[in-house]
């Protein structure tokens, strides 16, 4: 999709975040003693080994929000009904299907491939580009996936926790999830000129808006009542991620036609295998 000056833009975006992860080395919150036994059962939970610099990336992406992203995501919710603001998440998670798709491939999960294959082509075409969710209603519902998942399904470790500048909550398997899954997204390579360039901006323009608009009201109550937000945030952030995971693993459906069982004794029909 870009054109070589934006290509050098995202490079040096990328470039960014990869010094600011390695900058924070110089930034290590303290382990505690080896006889408080309660403390480094703490440190080992939390396992942010780099907690002062990120919370210094949480307040500066905190400042910006504030400034900037929460004002137009009210902005946002203000302007457009709520089925309208559906019509636009419902397109924004048309576009991010192909990519849901080559991770449930390389996970090895045919029926949440199925599933998403089966959404990119009836939600792009009964669902006029993906503007209705037409798929749910008619049997192959939306599921979470991406690299970080995919990595996470072969085995790799997440790493210490990271509040990455932009991307937010993070971590070193997340953060590498991310650029693997910018290189598969077709619309990163796919495509050259002002126009496709200008349709990629407005798609990452209403994608932040789309998701700073649905965490409106918890973040709000997060920043406002919790004693720690930062903290609150972390263990929020792990436990939901945890969460994508634990359901993709668990997603272990056969491919075998619905009448047959999975013992491989004939059944009558409509006994469905789950």
């Amino acid at each position: 999709m870009p054109d070589s000056s934006s290509s050098r833009v995202s490079r040096n975006w990328f470039c960014a975040v990869s010094l600011a992860a390695l900058a924070s080395l110089a930034a290590c919150a303290t382990p505690p003693a080896a006889n408080d036994q309660e403390a480094v059962a703490e440190f080992r939970e939390t396992n942010d080994p780099l907690e002062p610099t990120n919370r210094t990336f949480y307040a500066i992406n905190n400042g910006l929000d504030v400034v900037i992203l929460r004002p137009l995501a009210t902005a946002y919710r203000a302007a457009l009904p709520q089925p309208v603001r559906n019509s636009v998440h419902n397109v924004l998670n048309n576009f991010g299907n192909p990519v849901t798709l080559f991770n449930d491939m390389f996970e090895a999960k045919p029926r949440r491939a199925g599933d998403t294959l089966m959404r990119l082509l009836v939600n792009t075409t009964v669902g006029v580009g993906g503007i209705f969710d037409v798929a749910t209603d008619w049997g192959w519902p939306a599921h979470d996936n991406d690299a970080g998942m995919t990595m996470a399904l072969w085995g790799l470790p997440d790493g210490p926790y990271l509040f990455l500048p932009v991307l937010g909550p993070s971590s070193p398997r997340e953060a590498t999830g991310f650029g693997v899954d910018y290189a598969l997204n077709p619309t990163t390579w796919i495509g050259r000129g002002p126009t496709v360039n200008a349709l990629g901006y407005a798609k990452t323009g209403l994608g932040a808006l789309d998701a700073r608009s649905a965490v409106l009201d918890d973040l709000d109550k997060v920043t406002s009542q919790a004693l720690d937000p930062y903290a609150t945030i972390r263990s929020l952030y792990r436990q939901h991620r945890q969460s994508q995971i634990d359901d993709a693993r668990a997603d272990n459906r056969a491919t075998v036609p619905a009448w047959f069982p999975a013992t491989g004794t004939p059944s009558k029909p409509g006994a469905a295998v789950k």
